[in-house]
């Protein structure tokens, strides 16, 4: 039996578990209308999530930084190992096979935890300068931890992913405080470099691009359009909820499941959403500021507050036709097991940075018989 120190409950962050709750239950009642035999594998999802969740806020991360560098570079070694032995799905190799068992693992979902762990860890143990930030040395240290995830995984090829944590990377470094000098020179090593990275893309990925600057969009964010016009201010009945139940809209559960979801409960079910997804980041920029000095603690919680963003801005245009079809779920409300298990990890060591925010806590949880 496992015995915790009733302090830890008292620094438990309740409020993210309370935001998050209506988005899980919401996606799996609209997951159980369209695919009820998909519903009952989300079921299964979220149980596991549950279990690793109390196991990441149970684990003494503070004692054990040590080991994060070990595993960010075993990540490493499985983004490089998917160019040899991965699967493919879908028209690109991500997945690796899980030997005895009828499952596969995608190193580019498992590296976004490692990713964040790192540059924390590396945050945590080389600080900013208060008042200059880092310099072009530190920088380009920094850069070689975020640059090299960032290819791999664009040769995979999975250009979202790979943007993401780019953008997550060096996002961070912004918050944290990087020499004004140095945005600088990236800037216009961007705007260099830019041309030639354009050429380097897959001709589909150059499509999508195509796709989204051109005066008609593709016919997914076309039926996306007409789903979401369909809704009106209240939403439609699941008998009219046409553009979805009859197969109109693609992916209906996942990649457009904000669309779906406006089908069946509107404008002001889509603003209530909206409202939601901020509140979390709202809230997670509060404890950010609230952690000042603790930059461990700030780094993950900035990053997670990122992703959130990230994830729901580009999923919202996506639908909508202001962003191109990347293939980035909504948080938490995508039907999936590896976007969903990794947020539910994050948000587990966000909860125990915060809880065990002083590491003798950690030598209050007793197990007995």
């Amino acid at each position: 039996m496992i015995q915790i120190d009733k302090r830890i409950f008292l620094h438990f962050d309740y409020i993210l578990p309370i935001l998050i709750t209506p988005l899980i239950l919401i996606s799996y009642y609209l997951v159980q209308e369209l695919h009820p035999s998909l519903s009952e594998k989300q079921l299964f999802y979220f149980i596991i999530a549950f279990i690793t969740f109390m196991i990441f806020f149970l684990l003494p991360i503070r004692k054990l930084l040590w080991l994060i560098p070990i595993f960010y570079w075993i990540n490493i070694a499985l983004l490089l190992s998917v160019k040899f032995f991965g699967v493919s799905k879908f028209g690109a190799k991500r997945w690796l096979e899980v030997p005895f068992l009828d499952l596969t693992l995608q190193p580019s979902e498992i590296i976004k935890i490692s990713f964040i762990l790192m540059l924390a860890y590396l945050i945590k143990n080389n600080p900013p300068d208060s008042e200059k930030g880092y310099g072009l040395i530190d920088f380009m240290k920094f850069s070689f931890y975020i640059i090299t995830p960032f290819i791999l995984i664009l040769i995979q090829p999975d250009l979202g992913t790979a943007l993401i944590l780019l953008t997550l990377g060096y996002g961070i470094l912004f918050v944290v405080g990087v020499n004004y000098r140095v945005w600088i020179g990236v800037l216009l090593l961007g705007a260099i470099v830019a041309p030639l990275a354009y050429s380097s893309l897959q001709p589909y990925q150059k499509k999508r691009i195509k796709d989204f600057v051109s005066k008609e969009p593709s016919y997914h964010v076309r039926q996306s359009i007409i789903a979401i016009g369909s809704g009106g201010l209240s939403g439609q009945q699941e008998s009219e909820a046409t553009q979805s139940h009859l197969k109109f809209l693609p992916v209906a559960v996942s990649d457009f499941i904000f669309s779906f979801y406006i089908e069946r409960f509107g404008f002001w079910g889509g603003v209530l959403l909206i409202v939601v997804y901020a509140l979390i980041v709202l809230h997670l920029l509060m404890v950010l500021l609230y952690m000042k000095g603790d930059y461990f603690t700030q780094v993950v919680t900035a990053s997670l507050a990122f992703l959130f963003f990230l994830y729901t801005g580009v999923n919202i245009a996506m639908t909508i036709g202001y962003a191109p079809v990347v293939g980035l779920p909504l948080p938490l409300f995508s039907y999936g097991g590896s976007s969903f298990l990794t947020f539910i990890i994050l948000i587990g060591i966000f909860e125990n940075l915060v809880s065990f925010r002083h590491d003798e806590l950690y030598d209050s949880i007793t197990y007995e018989n």
